[in-house]
């Protein structure tokens, strides 16, 4: 047997072999780019031409960011549930906005998101503790329903006051629907705890997007639900960058290393809670088949007068467009003071880094808040090979240290504009992740907002070319290589 694989193979087997690589190139080459960017075709022709047989594999496996129509139709319903409803109408009056403020807010309805609304009123939690205890006690005065629906979600020591508060909901008789995102979660230490403590209670409670095959229920498996929302009575709603869970995220390796998240959650009064709940409810009947808006019994919340304005956009792969990265670059592109961006994914594509760029280049001041150190390698070493062409365009670097994670995700510009939510800056939340955020339009939450940067900032330190041009030759090959998957969707 040895000796057989040691002899030269027939030509024939070598001219098979050669012809089949070719003939999927072939195919690949007209298949794979059709509905992509160039950088994500190439990304994905390079691994199917270096692996073959393994890069089809994937490409079969990963390759689309597509969901089933009904399921994509049900997704896009979602702002015209709100008006058939009645659950907040917006202000849809742009008099006093910049031009390009009003062009933002048409651009994101073109692409799904709810109308305009105005009198919010908007509370920043940048305590994660403290953040879990708001929302437990939000939910310990529920009247009518409670909504949850988190990304991670697990039942440990930090979380019991919100996990606890739920299961008190439910026994009071309060309806309580929760959705946790399958794959999200189920890695994370506690999961299981949580599932058992909801099915004992008698939660209403689905996986989002499952991938249990066994089952029938399957779906690309990178295409998941990062959503962060909870809804309470139609009168409160809750949204932001943190799941709940523990802030080291319940890792040996986390807590070997001492890592602790930094998030940020969004309290909101006004429309735009409905406009929150209509996400829920769409993701709802995504999984279950039931429409539970214009359901619920409690009052829909009045606009104020002299409140915030904001507007909720969903994005994700039930959308045609990347609205998210869309706003984004619309942002970049049209911001004539100062930008700044906080997130623990910074992965452009060339869009955006060019808009970046001449922002700096029309006399933008540009800021960009990352973490040190990240869980997530391939993500990490990505983001990094981008330093050495942010900081010679101009734009300023600072890095939050370790051990601490920021986790945080915004973008502020002008004194003018907030976009806060659960979108990163890379491809995976622009094409395949379900995503919300909201864009606030309002001078004095944006001045609450850049106290928060200031905090940042002072314990943030600057990086410099020079410092990053002289790291270890290794860590350049890790970025360099990280970065040709930054495009694959």
């Amino acid at each position: 047997m040895i000796q057989f694989l040691l002899e030269t193979p027939p030509q024939w087997v070598s001219v098979v072999i050669i012809a089949a690589t070719v003939l999927i190139g072939l195919l690949a080459a007209g298949i794979v780019p059709h509905n992509r960017t160039a950088g994500a075709g190439w990304g994905w022709l390079l691994i199917i031409f270096m692996l073959p047989i393994l890069g089809i594999v994937a490409y079969l496996v990963f390759g689309r960011a597509d969901l089933p129509r009904r399921r994509k139709e049900k997704q896009r319903q979602a702002p015209d549930l709100v008006e058939k409803t009645a659950s907040g109408t917006g202000l849809e009056d742009s008099r006093r906005m910049r031009p390009w403020i009003t062009q933002a807010v048409r651009l994101n309805r073109s692409n799904g998101a709810f109308p305009l609304a105005g009198g919010h009123r908007i509370e920043v939690l940048d305590d994660y503790e403290e953040s879990l205890q708001t929302m437990a006690e939000a939910i310990r005065g529920a009247e009518h329903y409670v909504h949850f629906q988190f990304y991670i979600a697990v039942a440990d020591d930090t979380t019991e006051p919100v996990i606890a508060a739920l299961e008190d909901a439910q026994a009071r008789g309060i309806t309580v629907r929760v959705l946790i995102d399958h794959l999200g979660s189920v890695s994370y230490p506690g999961y299981k705890q949580l599932v058992h403590r909801l099915n004992e209670a008698g939660v209403d409670w689905r996986r989002m997007l499952p991938v249990r095959p066994w089952r029938g229920e399957y779906q690309r498996p990178d295409l998941r639900n990062h959503r962060k929302i909870l809804v309470i009575d139609g009168a409160v709603a809750f949204t932001g960058s943190m799941n709940v869970i523990d802030r080291s995220y319940n890792k040996k390796k986390n807590r070997k290393k001492h890592l602790q998240w930094v998030g940020l959650m969004l309290r909101v009064q006004g429309p735009a809670v409905g406009h929150l709940n209509a996400v829920f409810a769409t993701d709802w009947s995504c999984e279950t088949d039931d429409m539970i808006l214009g359901r619920t019994p409690a009052p829909v919340p009045v606009p104020s007068p002299g409140g915030v304005a904001c507007q909720v956009l969903p994005s994700g792969p039930g959308w045609d467009q990347q609205s998210n990265r869309e706003l984004f670059h619309h942002v970049f592109a049209c911001a004539q003071e100062k930008i700044t961006v906080c997130t623990p994914y910074f992965v452009p594509d060339e869009a955006l880094l060019t808009a970046l760029r001449t922002a700096v280049g029309r006399g933008v001041e540009v800021r960009l808040y990352v973490g040190e150190t990240s869980s997530h390698a391939l993500t990490h070493h990505a983001q990094r090979s981008y330093y050495e062409q942010l900081i010679r365009a101009g734009v300023r670097i600072f890095l939050y240290p370790a051990p601490w994670v920021l986790h945080a995700k915004f973008v502020l510009a002008d004194e003018q504009v907030a976009v806060v939510g659960s979108s990163n800056m890379d491809i995976r939340s622009f094409a395949l992740d379900h995503e919300v955020n909201l864009m606030v339009i309002d001078p004095g939450f944006l001045t609450r907002m850049h106290a928060l940067v200031d905090s940042y900032h002072e314990d943030s330190h600057e990086l410099d070319l020079g410092d990053w041009l002289a790291r270890p030759r290794h860590q350049k090959y890790l970025d360099n290589l990280a970065r040709l998957t930054s495009a694959l969707q």
